[in-house]
């Protein structure tokens, strides 16, 4: 901000004044989570023992109602890239200027295949498939009970 603006907001309410630095630190803000983004999309395709905590962290924020992420798996990743997650948690949360697939070229397609690669559970599919079994055949044996 230059002096002028900043003597201006100085005359603003603390809120807006809030409002106006979060809003000019959202470049900053995106330019640091697009690179802990590539970062940790680089990790989550490779063979490392944290690759497939960072690809489930990734897939939660692609779609968390088919890809859920236990929190507690952050555990299992070093520092450097828990920082990374922070960042891109952050970039998402507060810039929200895309989804995080569309930073990649042709990103759904991609995450979408990391997912298959590594066999992750779409819970929404799975929802669907026991809807359509329960319709088909009746309750699981373990609800009529």
């Amino acid at each position: 901000m230059s002096t002028m603006q900043i003597g201006r907001a100085a005359n603003l309410p603390p809120s807006l004044r809030k409002a106006l630095e979060e809003d000019n630190a959202r470049s900053e803000i995106e330019t640091r989570g697009v690179e802990a983004l590539r970062v940790l999309w680089d990790v989550a395709n490779g063979h490392s023992g944290q690759c497939r905590f960072i690809a489930a962290f990734l897939l939660g924020l692609y779609n968390g109602a088919r890809f859920p992420f236990d929190l507690t798996d952050l555990r299992c990743v070093d520092s450097a890239l828990y920082e990374h997650c922070g960042a891109v948690l952050h970039m998402d949360a507060r810039v929200c200027e895309q989804e995080i697939h569309l930073y990649f070229e042709d990103g759904g397609a991609k995450f979408e295949q990391r997912a298959k690669d590594l066999q992750l559970t779409d819970h929404m599919a799975l929802q669907h498939q026991l809807k359509t079994y329960r319709e088909r055949f009746g309750p699981l044996d373990t609800e009529q009970a």
